[in-house]
C-alpha cells in the first residue's frame, strides 16, 4: 500500500498530537508526530513535508517561530492550531504565511478535511493547465507547472495560498474577484467560514513580496466595496 503525502504535526498535548496522527493515518497519510519545538526544529531541518499542523501555543517556542523557520526555506501549507480566537492572532499567523488556522477544540474529522483541502490546492497548482501554464504579466511571470513565480528575473517566494490567490487573479484578468468567490475557488468547503481579513491579509502580503503600491498598485488593484482585479492589458500567455 502506497502511503499519501508526509505531514507534521508539532503538539505538546500528547492526546491531541497523537489523535491527530491516529485520524491522518487512517486515511494513509504519512505522519512525522513531535512533541516539542526542538524535535520540531529537528523535523523541519530534515524535511521537506507536504503540510505541517503547528500548535501556536507550545512551551519555550512559539508555533509562530516555528512557522517563521518553515517560511525561509519551504512553500508547503501550514496549518495553526491555536486555543485563541483573537482576531489579532489569527492575523498575525496569517501575515507571517499560514495557509489556515483552526481554533481548539476541534473535531478531528473537520482538522482532515481541511488538511485534505489544503494538499488538493498545493497540488493542484503544482500541476500544468492546458494552455495556460505560463502567465506574463509585465515583469511578473507565473508557472502554474512548476508552481514558481519571479517578478523581473527575481524569484518571489509566495505560500501555496498567495500563490493560489495571484494564479485566481490572473485568471481572471480584467475581472472584479470578490473575497467570497476567493474563499470557494481556494477552499470549496461549504462551513469553511472566516473574515474578509484573511484574504485582505494575504493579499497585503503579496503586495509587499511584490512591492505593489497600495496606493497606485501596479498588479493587484482594490475595488472597494467588490473585491480585487488584475487588469487585463499587460498580461500575456504561452
Amino acid at each position: 500500500m502506497k502511503l499519501k503525502e508526509n505531514i507534521l504535526v508539532v503538539d505538546d498535548e500528547k492526546e491531541i498530537a497523537d489523535l491527530t496522527a491516529l485520524y491522518l493515518q487512517n486515511e494513509e497519510y504519512q505522519v512525522t508526530v513531535c512533541y516539542t519545538p526542538q524535535e520540531a526544529r529537528k523535523a523541519i531541518e530534515k524535511g521537506p513535508f507536504d503540510l505541517a499542523v503547528l500548535d501556536v501555543m507550545l512551551p519555550g517556542e512559539s508555533g509562530f517561530s516555528l512557522l517563521r523557520r518553515i517560511r525561509q526555506k519551504y512553500n508547503y501549507p501550514v496549518i495553526l492550531l491555536t486555543a485563541k480566537v483573537e482576531e489579532t492572532d489569527k492575523i498575525n499567523g496569517l501575515s507571517l504565511g499560514a495557509d489556515d488556522y483552526v481554533t481548539k477544540p476541534f473535531r478531528p474529522l473537520e482538522l482532515v478535511a481541511r488538511i485534505k483541502a489544503q494538499l488538493r490546492r498545493y497540488k493542484r497548482y503544482n500541476l500544468s493547465s492546458p494552455g495556460e501554464s505560463l502567465i506574463e504579466l509585465g515583469g511578473l511571470t507565473i508557472n502554474t507547472a512548476t508552481h514558481e513565480c519571479t517578478l523581473d528575473e527575481r524569484p518571489l517566494s509566495l505560500t501555496p495560498t498567495e500563490f493560489s490567490i495571484l494564479v485566481i487573479l490572473c485568471q481572471n484578468r480584467g475581472k472584479v474577484v470578490s473575497a467570497e468567490e476567493l474563499f470557494h475557488q481556494i477552499w470549496k468547503d461549504e462551513y469553511y467560514t472566516k473574515s474578509n481579513n484573511s484574504i485582505t491579509v494575504h493579499i497585503r502580503h503579496l503586495r509587499e513580496k511584490m512591492n505593489d503600491s497600495f496606493e497606485s498598485p501596479k498588479y493587484i488593484k482594490t475595488v472597494w466595496g467588490y473585491g480585487y482585479k488584475i487588469e487585463d492589458s499587460s498580461i500575456s500567455h504561452r
